[in-house]
């Protein structure tokens, strides 16, 4: 009996804690997710005060020492997610697992590579469960059906860039034939690399054709720029159109971490476990 009652306990500590960590719909979670945002922007800040010299010289080790203080609590709170969740992997090799753990390593490493803490800064992508908090509002759906609509859109995209990928050789090759190495297109791959930033529009002027016929080619280039810019606008906006569905939740499923359910949802649409157990 006393070892039922154990693991009841157990249960109870690890579901509260659940819905503390994962949760934004209870008062708890929220104030904990708002404290959570806090500390990840004001470590941001640290990091990037401390790459400033001037800063650096007269607050280096304040610095360091908040760094570290921030990074700590990070590290618990990492282990307290991965102690709550039913499978702990699953959590780990999610993306904002990824990103947890992203986000405590470079201190650490900062013990071997001096300044590899600069890279903290990746941490900045945890103030994304800023969408959870705010989930009274359209952003947590927007981000979900932009989500999906990327997925859905991958094949079309990929056969887009691969298009443009030999559009850009063809026209780096030509343009080399036409200007030649005099002219600053010394070889294949710097042409294709004006290619590149000419028909993106991006026009960083470093090479320029100087030839009538080499810029005739650039003028059609920087025409076709505009047009095959708004392509992946258009793929991305058709699939974001028919994947727009109902509102979802901040619902976390306590078995894979899932989220983006529906408000009426009982069980998870990826596992099948229990929201609500």
């Amino acid at each position: 009996m006393n070892e039922v009652e154990s693991r009841r306990s157990e249960h109870g500590w690890r579901r509260v804690l659940f819905e503390v960590i994962f949760e934004a719909d209870t008062p708890a979670g929220k104030w904990f997710d708002v404290a959570l945002i806090i500390c990840i922007l004001l470590s941001v800040v640290a990091v990037m005060l401390d790459s400033v010299e001037a800063i650096e010289i007269g607050y280096g080790r304040l610095l360091y020492a908040i760094e570290w203080t921030f990074t700590i609590l990070f590290t618990i709170e990492y282990i307290l997610r991965l102690i709550c969740v039913a499978r702990p992997m699953r959590y780990a090799v999610s993306f904002f697992g990824v990103v947890d753990l992203l986000a405590i390593l470079p201190t650490y490493m900062s013990i071997f590579f001096l300044h590899s803490r600069y890279l903290a800064v990746v941490r900045i992508l945890r103030v994304l469960r800023i969408f959870r908090v705010f989930k009274l509002g359209h952003h947590t759906k927007e981000a979900a059906v932009l989500k999906k609509a990327l997925y859905a859109s991958r094949h079309k995209i990929l056969v887009f860039l691969l298009v443009v990928m030999t559009l850009v050789v063809v026209i780096g090759s030509l343009i080399y034939m036409i200007e030649g190495r005099e002219h600053g297109f010394t070889s294949i791959p710097r042409s294709v690399y004006w290619a590149i930033v000419t028909l993106t529009t991006v026009g960083y002027g470093d090479i320029s054709p100087d030839t009538p016929v080499g810029q005739f080619l650039a003028a059609i280039v920087m025409i076709l720029g505009y047009s095959i810019i708004a392509v992946p606008t258009g793929i991305v906006t058709a699939e974001f159109s028919q994947t727009y569905k109902a509102k979802p939740t901040s619902q976390v499923c306590p078995n894979c971490c899932a989220e983006g359910h529906d408000s009426e949802a009982r069980y998870c649409k990826f596992c099948g476990a229990e929201l609500n157990p």
